[in-house]
């Protein structure tokens, strides 16, 4: 019987979650409300760096046929932490699930209106 080697021990993620804002314009399929212009959507973003987390929300918002034009990142939760900001259970959870399943997740959805 012959021993196995063992295993390498994984390496810690790299991985942070970011929260971005991110402003919409109007496209056909969007699924925003008929008489909005847009939309802000608060998003929980993993990635590497914010560069990452902004390019990935990026193309996934454009799998789902909306137009993103602006985003504004917000930095990790430590970050966040650090400016005196007081972050909900709630939000927390979200960002530890964009962490885990490595996703983007959209937390709001705020229509603009004319």
């Amino acid at each position: 019987m012959t021993e196995e080697a063992p295993k390498p021990a994984k390496k810690p993620s790299r991985q942070q979650v970011y929260t971005l804002l991110v402003e919409v314009g109007r496209k056909e399929g969007d699924g925003l409300p008929p008489k909005s212009t847009g939309a802000a959507l608060m998003i929980y973003a993993s990635g590497v760096d914010e560069a990452e987390a902004v390019r990935e929300t990026v193309a996934i918002l454009k799998q789902a046929d909306m137009a993103p034009l602006d985003v504004t990142g917000y930095g990790t939760l430590d970050e966040r932490l650090a400016d005196g900001q007081e972050i909900e259970a709630e939000e927390r959870a979200l960002m530890t699930r964009a962490l885990e399943e490595n996703a983007v997740i959209v937390a709001q959805i705020t229509p603009f209106n004319d």
